[in-house]
């Protein structure tokens, strides 16, 4: 949005509007989000968007929140400093949801084992859990928060959850006893009374929510989309996983049970003195809380008073009338209920609770800014809290911005805003003026007894205090205060009493004789303490609360979520034009804007930002000697940064576009993607050369005695990726963004009619792809080839491989719908592969058939398709198979291979002059084709990012060739490798170790003779051999050649590796790339 061409509150909301109306709920303001509820269901929050979304830039990918919680992440991991987000806006605008999305997009990326597992599984269960108990439904949301929480998960330093912490605050407990109309009591209620069992309901005394007095005043029973029976087992089974005993279980509901046969206690007034209307009433609930019935019934209508006189103090019984008893039934209901939600929260944090802390990104879910029809304490004190967290924004994206730029010394016009410190300062102020909340508290420090006539007073003595103050007024019933999201006209009756939330000792002393110990562990105050001082009042606590959250996120590196209510229907698509321009204005979104406009997105110390960006220059890596100012200005200018794209402070570097810092990110991960793909491949070289020969002894086993081998691949390495995959982005297009490649090569497949067209031939773990290429017929690209998935087999799938038993490379995959007819040179290292993944996935071994005469279906086209074709083998002549066609039958030829009980040899064979005492560990190459280089794909020298080749990766390892090796007579020898273990992680690696920037020296620098040496007498000749391909060595050991070039030939090697001079140089060479002269 900050590139919008008008900045204006109409601008902006018919921005938003069309961006709704597009399903797209989520938009930016800088790094600001701006979330939309869609009140449905979005598409975009599935496992595809959370690895869409993961380690990419913001401007990668369109506006999410997992792209605000990935940001987070990775700045807690990089920084090392905490961080938080900030949720916002009215009740009904999301919030809820986005925190959701928050915790279950970190549990998805980050790792972790078992413990890590287990506080993940609690860090999701615990949101079913607290809505149950503190969620409900009001006229403006029917899921509405009726508390605030703040949710720290806590990390380890290598980025896994491992602890957390819930911070509550206010819970709206007047809800327990009372609800406007149509509106409902916190979920809990209803779903316990649809989802209990037969037995639970006969225990618990379950009736129909019309029944009980806490539950009918409103005449709301149900909300729209919701099971309260199916709510009810996922609540269960979140205080299962968080390790709720099921003792505990049982007395928390027994507890939700008898708050509500509380309620339906009423009382009757006679002589001035309140008794219980029907003593029956009394029982369910004095059972489900372990209490005497009496007592009840005496604490209900009585109260035991301290009379102070001279030197000492006396107690006496005094009865209550009507009013005050049902005062006293409600008060225990909505302690009873408070302290159980605190139990809740407490078991929570025990099962995530870690001795120490790390990491942590906290996620701030409160109640919205609340306007009803009638106002009351709680919605005073939630739109206070509101208040903070706008002064929270405005202080850090609006004032100290601006500051900071003054202070920094970077020309700056000062852009105007409304600073809500004002109103906080109104409700909050202890003295000069006194705010509402001290006054509140000095009247209800003089209450007597239930203090009727205090609301009154308060009334009085808040036009005394703050009756001038500009966003303040008052009326006969209340008061108005001009609040940053409007004006909010409070009713004062019942101020004073919910302020002093005080529980009388007669209700400790009763629920203390419980005889339940859970029970009376909710109630743990010990009354044989005289308690000194004024007690503490809930606007005292809700006061400190957010100050203390204030200081909280103050500490952390702040992110914030703007949230947006369209509508008051609740209904997709409905856009109610001046309630969302009301909303735009009181969040300050245009304010927001042109500071972002005018201003820069990221500023960062000098050292902090040397220390991130060091890594980009020789000259600042590892350390810059010298002013750290001037090392920000060198790397600046190292990287090509436009002079008005920052500007330098007193203290601090200012980038203007967030482009520009998404530049230094990528051109610095690019840098550590370089050094660990160099580290990566020489372990997984040195892996694979102790691994390769047990794989291979491996996959020989497949076809021992059954299949003839191969004289020249039965002691090839094996490689796995002969695609070159990294660079083949048209080719990994066809499969999801971590799909590990085990397998890859261009194969012949053979169609109905035998013809051979080529495929690439891809095995992951997920399944197997058949990869063509087809000329596009129409559209912008018409008459460009293009790669076309053709087939995708699941491995699950595929029935049974059928082979026959001479030494070709033939082989055909069967499947329910139709098989296929393949042939790869590289078919032993294939059907290894596929056997262990098969195995791995159906727990039952691959069916492997050894036939010379193979039957498979082909697949049904047009009129005349489907049916079956056959293959048959016979003895020819030489290594290379002969095809003859006739009819629904292909004939195929070829000489005798190694016997069926071969295997591969291990012994090394000594080399002369004791330059190498054993031969490669690879087999020699065969002869390349014209577009083959060393028997490998000649892979461009640009990567998929153009002409950045200074933070490319390394180039990669040639692939050995496809086509056929030529006789070289004897079986090829190996070297010598120890044994390791059955590992198979190093298949998906796409090249051979540091070899191919060994390959590229050795083209340029051929090592020249000694200057000190005498020029060489001529020497008697012996054989030679000309190059009929070029061949660059792969190793330090071995001669690189050009076309025509010729060789002294020392020695001749059955493996296929020839020994010989060329230009004073002795070496290794293929046998198969000369022709002897």
């Amino acid at each position: 949005m900050v590139l919008l061409s008008k900045i204006t509150d109409d601008a902006i909301v018919e921005n938003l509007k069309k961006r709704y109306n597009d399903d797209y709920i989520f938009t930016y303001i800088g790094s600001v989000l701006i979330s939309v509820n869609p009140f449905k269901q979005m598409p975009y929050f599935t496992d595809r968007e959370v690895e869409l979304y993961q380690g990419a830039a913001q401007y990668e990918n369109p506006p999410h929140i997992y792209a605000l919680t990935d940001n987070m992440y990775r700045n807690m991991m990089i920084d090392s400093e905490n961080q938080c987000v900030i949720i916002s806006g009215e009740s009904g605008a999301g919030k809820t949801v986005a925190a959701k999305y928050i915790m279950g997009y970190i549990s998805k990326v980050s790792g972790g084992g078992q413990k890590v597992q287990h506080v993940k599984d609690i860090i999701l269960q615990s949101n079913p859990l607290l809505e149950a108990f503190g969620n409900a439904k009001t006229v403006r949301n029917n899921n509405s928060s009726r508390f605030g929480k703040y949710f720290e998960i806590q990390f380890s330093r290598g980025g896994e959850p491992d602890g957390g912490k819930i911070s509550n605050f206010l819970l709206e407990k007047s809800r327990v006893v009372n609800q406007n109309e149509n509106e409902r009591n916190f979920h809990i209620f209803y779903q316990l009374l649809e989802g209990a069992t037969k037995e639970q309901m006969e225990t618990l005394g379950i009736m129909t929510p019309d029944y009980y007095f806490y539950l009918n005043q409103s005449g709301t029973y149900k909300v729209d989309g919701t099971v309260d029976s199916k709510d009810f087992q996922e609540t269960m089974e979140a205080m299962q996983v968080i390790g709720i005993s099921p003792t505990e279980q049982r007395y928390t509901l027994q507890i939700v049970a008898g708050i509500l046969h509380l309620g339906n206690i009423s009382f009757i007034e006679v002589g001035n003195y309140a008794q219980v209307e029907s003593l029956d009433l009394l029982a369910f609930p004095a059972y489900l809380l372990g209490i005497d019935q009496n007592r009840l019934n005496e604490k209900l209508t009585s109260r035991k008073m301290d009379i102070k006189g001279v030197g000492k103090s006396e107690s006496i019984d005094v009865t209550l009338n009507r009013e005050q008893a049902c005062y006293t039934r409600d008060a225990l209901s909505k302690a009873l209920y408070a302290r159980l939600f605190d139990f809740l929260v407490e078991a929570i944090n025990k099962a995530m609770q870690k001795p120490y802390e790390e990491y942590s990104i906290g996620v701030l879910d409160i109640y919205g800014f609340e306007i009803f029809k009638k106002n009351g304490f709680e919605q005073f004190c939630i739109n206070f809290v509101n208040e903070k967290l706008q002064q929270i924004f405005i202080e850090l994206t609006l004032k100290a911005e601006q500051e900071e730029y003054v202070q920094e010394g970077i020309k700056w016009t000062p852009i105007e805003y409304f600073n809500n410190k004002v109103v906080c300062d109104l409700i909050e102020n202890k003295l000069n003026p006194p705010g509402i909340m001290s006054v509140l508290d000095d009247v209800c420090a003089t209450m007597h007894a239930k203090g009727e006539g205090a609301d009154g007073t308060l009334l009085q003595k808040l036009q005394a205090a703050v009756g001038t103050h500009e966003h303040f007024n008052s009326w006969n019933s209340g008061f108005v205060v001009h609040h940053y999201a409007g004006k909010v006209s409070y009713d004062i009756n019942g101020f004073c009493e919910r302020n002093r939330d005080v529980l009388f000792t007669d209700l400790i002393e009763l629920m203390q004789s419980s005889e339940y110990d859970f029970i009376r562990g909710l109630f743990p105050e010990n009354l044989s303490v005289d308690k000194k001082g004024r007690p503490s009042t809930a606007s005292t606590k809700i006061k400190k609360q957010a100050n203390d959250l204030v200081n909280t996120l103050m500490k952390c590196t702040p992110h914030y979520i703007r949230c947006i209510k369209p509508n008051e229907t609740k209904r997709s698509k409905d856009w109610e034009e001046s309630r969302v321009k009301h909303q735009v204005e009181y969040l300050g979104l245009r304010e927001n804007i042109r500071v972002r406009r005018a201003g820069f997105a990221y500023r960062r110390i000098f050292n902090k930002f040397l220390l991130r960006y060091a890594i980009l220059t020789p000259e600042t890596w590892p350390y810059w000697h010298g002013d750290a100012r001037q090392g920000v200005q060198h790397l600046l200018r190292s990287v090509n940064m436009d002079a008005d794209q920052f500007q330098m402070g007193r203290s601090k570097v200012f980038i203007k576009n967030p482009e520009s810092l998404f530049l230094l990110e990528e051109m610095r991960e690019r840098k550590f993607d370089t050094f660990a793909r160099t580290i990566q491949k020489a372990w997984r070289k040195y892996i694979a050369r102790r691994k390769y020969e047990q794989m291979r002894e491996e996959a020989s086993d497949i076809l021992y005695n059954w299949k003839e081998r191969r004289r020249n691949s039965i002691n090839r390495n094996f490689v796995g990726d002969y695609l070159g995959m990294e660079d083949k982005p048209e080719l990994r297009q066809f499969l999801t963004k971590r799909e590990r490649i085990e397998f890859a090569d261009s194969v012949n497949k053979f169609d109905r009619r035998f013809k051979s067209i080529k495929r690439d031939l891809i095995l992951t773990p997920k399944g197997i792809y058949l990869i063509g290429r087809e000329k596009v017929k129409k559209g912008p690209e018409k008459g460009q080839i293009k790669e076309v998935l053709k087939r995708k087999l699941e491995i699950s799938a595929i029935q049974s491989v059928s082979l026959s038993t001479r030494q070709d490379d033939f082989f055909v995959i069967h499947e329910a719908q139709y098989d296929s007819l393949l042939e790869s040179t590289f078919k032993t290292e294939f059907l290894s592969l596929l056997c262990k993944r098969f195995e791995e996935q159906t727990r039952s071994k691959l069916h492997l058939s050894f036939s010379d005469r193979i039957e498979f279906k082909v697949k049904k086209e047009g009129w005349g398709g489907g049916g079956s074709r056959v293959v048959v083998f016979g003895r020819g002549q030489g290594e290379a198979a002969q095809l003859k066609i006739g009819g629904k039958t292909l004939t195929v030829t070829i000489g005798d291979g190694l016997p069926k009980t071969s295997k591969p040899t291990k012994k090394g064979v000594p080399q002369s002059r004791g330059l190498r005492k054993q031969a490669p560990s690879r087999k020699a190459p065969g002869p390349p084709t014209a577009s083959y280089q060393n028997g490998a794909a000649r892979f461009p020298q640009k990567g998929p990012r153009g002409n950045e080749q200074a933070y490319s990766s390394p180039q990669k390892q040639n692939r050995p060739p496809v086509g056929m090796l030529p006789k070289q007579g004897a079986a090829s020898k190996a070297r010598h490798t120890p044994a390791a273990s059955n590992n198979l992680d190093f298949l998906s690696v796409p090249d051979q170790g540091v070899a191919g920037m060994q390959r590229k020296k050795s083209i340029s620098q051929h090592r020249p003779p000694p200057a000190s040496q005498p020029k060489p007498q001529p020497r008697v000749q012996g054989p030679r051999c000309r190059a009929l391909y070029q061949y660059v060595g792969q190793d330090t050991d071995e001669l690189s050649f050009n076309v025509n070039d010729v060789i002294d030939i020392l020695n001749e090697d059955p493996s296929g590796w020839w020994r010989g001079r060329f230009r004073g140089r002795e070496g290794l060479f293929p046998g198969n790339y000369v022709e002897k002269i």
